[in-house]
């Protein structure tokens, strides 16, 4: 078994104003591939090193396999770590940076060499296995520090950003063979990254970390779809969640949403949610993703109570899709648009601002107003 538990775990540091980790409490469930995100200095990393036993728990409790660690030194924590750095020995070969912790660790030859050969095979280094780091490329030495701590068979995976210093089709192919391992082995899997794309991709849980605290706990999708507040809504995504800051008001028993260019009915489904709400929703700010922007005529006239007028200023082709962005009033709206589409900058366009998929936050708390999953 290999679940783990933070049981309202702090870190302090001498001269801080404030914790690095604060009331970190979580449990990760054997075999789960939890991924922590965050920009830098959000403490994820920290909280990683805390589990390892690379830095000491100031307070709070941690546990692995049910077994208090707090005080267990890092080799004794049936743990293996991969790095960013790889950290492999440049004297050694690849097999013998891949054994090296397993002798050290007093495991047979035959053992050894039976595991290490497996691993290799897994991650098909099998032909570099005689090598010297110096022979290999990034994205091979990163295999190398994968299969090395692979052969230790831990109860848990630690992974550090092991993707960080991978060009990008490399790190799209080592994001899949990382997933595709965990799908084998089913071993639990704690993965730190400041990358949005690793986390929704690989994680089965997101955390979402800011200044030493979670913002939130959830499945990739349920993340994306339903953020617990502004910080969540817009480091998820990209682009990027559009915010409108405005009012929501009522008028004969139905639900706006105002500023001083749009004003824009709220179906009923959401407005029920909001009307259950305490905040006040004279300060609000409706959040929506960009493929809630439609600006296809068809979907534009499919939507039409929703329809807004906007100017395009710039436009930002990627191949698969086009986004185009449009000034309302303000206020710069993105839409997701047809790769084809043929508008161009200077160019008036009607949209439609899917108000049945907005999300909606207190502009003081920054916490969600309304959260009840898509609808249809």
């Amino acid at each position: 078994m290999g679940n783990v538990a933070f049981d309202h775990v702090y870190k302090f540091y001498k001269g801080e104003a404030r914790p690095s980790v604060n009331d970190f409490h979580l449990e990760i469930d054997d075999g789960e591939f939890l991924v922590m995100v965050g920009p830098s200095g959000c403490g994820k990393s920290t909280t990683l090193r805390m589990l390892a036993g690379l830095e000491e728990v100031s307070k709070g409790d941690i546990y692995i396999d049910g077994k208090f660690m707090n005080f267990v030194s890092p080799k004794d924590r049936d743990i293996a770590m991969v790095f960013q750095n790889y950290a492999l020995y440049p004297n050694l070969t690849v097999y013998e940076n891949m054994a090296l912790g397993l002798q050290l660790h007093k495991v047979a030859k035959h053992e050894i060499e039976l595991r290490v050969n497996r691993a290799a095979r897994m991650l098909e280094i099998t032909p570099f296995l005689a090598k010297k780091p110096s022979q290999l490329s990034g994205g091979q030495k990163q295999r190398v520090a994968l299969g090395r701590a692979l052969v230790r068979e831990p109860k848990v995976f630690l992974m550090d950003e092991p993707l960080s210093n991978l060009d990008a089709k490399l790190r799209t192919q080592t994001r899949m063979e990382i997933a595709k391992l965990h799908s084998q082995l089913k071993t639990t899997v704690v993965y730190v990254t400041h990358d949005q794309t690793e986390a929704m991709t690989m994680g089965t849980r997101i955390v979402v970390m800011k200044d030493g605290n979670i913002q939130q706990v959830a499945p990739p999708q349920q993340l994306y779809d339903e953020p617990a507040n502004l910080f969540v809504a817009g480091f998820i995504g990209s682009p990027q969640m559009n915010f409108v800051d405005g009012a929501i008001v009522e008028t004969n028993g139905e639900l706006y949403f105002e500023t001083k260019r749009l004003r824009l009915k709220i179906p009923e489904p959401v407005a029920r949610d909001i009307r259950f709400s305490k905040t006040n929703l004279r300060q609000a700010v409706m959040g929506i993703r960009p493929e809630h922007v439609v600006s296809e005529p068809w979907a534009v006239e499919r939507h039409a109570e929703w329809r807004i007028e906007a100017k395009i200023e710039m436009r930002e082709p990627m191949g698969s899709d086009t986004y185009l962005y449009a000034a309302v009033g303000e206020h710069t709206l993105t839409t997701r648009a047809e790769p084809h589409t043929p508008a161009r900058p200077g160019d008036a366009i009607s949209l439609a601002v899917r108000m049945d998929k907005a999300r909606f936050f207190d502009r003081e708390s920054g916490l969600a107003i309304t959260n009840r999953g898509d609808r249809a």
